[in-house]
């Protein structure tokens, strides 16, 4: 299987989930359970159906958690310079509207658009990598055909 990238960031932050999933979580929805079944019949007990839909979602998150952490690839942005590539934060002005944007671009784990955290394969962070300060890209994006021009670009 394929290595997933992503920042430090992004591995402790799925990492906090993972261990709040499994020590907070996990032990709350069972003893909700166990109450629930104490409160008869279990075909007509809405919060038992309830709490077991609860506890399927927590343990499939678990899953997919374990299985992204075991798979991660950590990349140290620090460590990395030059042209745009995973990690590095990029400030742009929009051609059109001369509005800056400054986004990171992260793993797609971690992304968070508006927390300035951009997925690597979305088509803005795709048409950017290679790219150099002063360089300008044209993006095909869902709201139509967009103009960027590169102001900064940071590894921090």
């Amino acid at each position: 299987m394929d290595k997933i990238p992503m920042t430090r960031a992004g591995h402790n932050a799925l990492e906090v989930e993972l261990k709040r999933l499994k020590s907070v979580e996990r032990p709350a929805i069972i003893a909700a359970i166990a109450e629930a079944r104490e409160h008869g019949d279990l075909s007509e007990n809405a919060e038992y159906h309830s709490a077991r839909e609860k506890h399927s979602f927590i343990e499939g998150r678990v899953k997919e958690l374990e299985g992204i952490l075991g798979l991660a690839e950590v990349i140290d942005p620090s460590k990395l310079s030059g042209s745009i590539k995973f990690g590095a934060k990029v400030t742009l002005v929009d051609e059109d509207t001369d509005e800056e944007k400054t986004w990171q671009i992260v793993g797609e784990h971690e992304a968070n658009i508006e927390k300035g955290l951009l997925n690597i394969k979305s088509p803005i962070a795709r048409a950017l990598i290679g790219k150099d300060e002063g360089d300008s890209v044209e993006v095909r994006t869902p709201g139509g055909d967009r103009g960027y021009e590169v102001l900064k670009i940071s590894y921090s």
